[in-house]
C-alpha cells in the first residue's frame, strides 16, 4: 500500500513539474520567434513615431530635421509683424511663414529679436528670418533669400506742416531710422544728415512728434500705420518724391541650403496659386 501511495505521489509530482515547464515555455518565445517579434515591434514603433512626410523632410534638410522651423522676426514693424493683444507675434509675415510651415508639415516657432541681429542669427539661433527684410547685396553676402514676396518703397514721415519736400531738403536734417533697415542705409548716404538709430520704429516716430527729429525714413506700410496712429501730428510721404527706389522683401535663409530654399519657394508659390497669399494681403495689409 505504501509503495502504491509513493508511486502515485511521484506520478503527481512529475506531472506538476511538466505542467510548470510548459507554462514557462509559453511565456518566453524561442530565440528566433523573439527576434521576429522585436523586429515587428520596432517597425510598428517607427511607423507610429514618424508621421507620413516628416521622414522625407528630415532626410532632405537639416534645418527641418526636427520637424520645427525656428523663425526670427522683429515684431516692431506693423502690419508685417507686431505683438498682438495676447502678447504673441502676429502680422502678415508671421501668418505667411506659418502657412509655409503648414505646407511643409512642420511646426513654426517664432522668436522675437532685434532686427539688426536677425541675419547673424541664421543658422545658429534660428533657421530663417522674416521681418519685412529687403534683399540687398550686403545681406546676400551672408545669407540666401527666398523668392521675393512683396515689393515695397521707403516713405518719409514728416511732422504736420513740414516744408521738407525733396531729396535736397533732407540734407543736414535730423533723421530717425530703425537700426539695420533700408531707411538706416538710405540715411547714411544723405549729405550732412544726423542719423538717430532706434530698435523700435515707434520710438523714432515718438521722437519726431516730440520735436527731436525732422523726419523718419521707414517702409511704406508701417509709415501709413504710424500716420493713422498719430493722426494730425505726422504725414507719410511717398519715397518716390525723394528719389528712393522700390525694393523687394524676401525670407532670409542659411547660405547654401538649396534644399530648404527649394522647399520654401515651392510652398510660397503654392500659397500664391491657391489664393492664400492674396487673402493674407487683404487681411493684414489692405485692411
Amino acid at each position: 500500500m505504501k509503495k502504491l501511495v509513493v508511486a502515485m505521489m511521484a506520478a503527481i509530482l512529475s506531472m506538476s513539474l511538466l505542467t510548470a515547464c510548459g507554462n514557462t515555455a509559453g511565456e518566453a518565445a524561442p530565440a528566433d520567434t523573439a527576434s521576429e517579434v522585436e523586429t515587428t515591434t520596432e517597425d510598428a514603433a517607427t511607423e507610429e513615431e514618424v508621421p507620413a512626410g516628416e521622414g522625407e523632410v528630415s532626410e532632405d534638410s537639416s534645418a527641418l530635421a526636427d520637424g520645427v522651423l525656428n523663425v526670427g522676426t522683429n515684431a516692431e514693424f506693423p502690419p508685417f509683424e507686431y505683438m498682438n493683444d495676447n502678447g504673441e507675434a502676429d502680422g502678415f509675415d508671421i501668418a505667411l511663414i506659418r502657412a509655409i510651415g503648414e505646407k511643409l508639415g512642420v511646426e513654426v516657432q517664432v522668436d522675437n529679436m532685434e532686427f539688426a541681429s536677425l541675419v547673424s542669427s541664421i543658422g545658429s539661433k534660428i533657421d530663417v528670418a522674416i521681418a519685412g527684410m529687403t534683399v540687398t547685396d550686403e545681406r546676400k553676402a551672408a545669407v540666401d533669400f527666398s523668392n521675393s514676396y512683396y515689393n515695397a518703397v521707403q516713405y518719409v514721415i514728416l511732422p504736420e506742416g513740414s516744408d521738407i519736400a525733396t531729396a535736397d531738403d533732407l540734407k543736414g536734417k535730423a533723421i530717425g531710422v530703425q537700426l539695420g533697415t533700408t531707411g538706416d542705409f538710405i540715411a547714411e548716404e544723405i549729405e550732412d544728415a544726423t542719423t538717430s538709430q532706434y530698435n523700435k520704429a515707434v520710438d523714432a516716430v515718438n521722437d519726431l512728434v516730440n520735436g527731436r527729429l525732422d523726419c523718419v525714413i521707414i517702409d511704406k506700410n508701417p509709415a501709413l500705420v504710424f500716420e493713422s496712429k498719430f493722426e494730425g501730428q505726422v504725414t507719410a510721404v511717398d519715397g518716390a518724391q525723394f528719389d528712393f527706389e522700390a525694393e523687394e522683401y524676401a525670407i532670409a535663409m542659411p547660405k547654401g541650403d538649396t534644399v530648404l530654399a527649394d522647399k520654401i519657394n515651392t510652398a510660397l508659390q503654392e500659397l500664391i496659386d491657391d489664393g492664400t497669399f492674396d487673402s493674407l494681403v487683404s487681411e493684414y495689409i489692405e485692411n
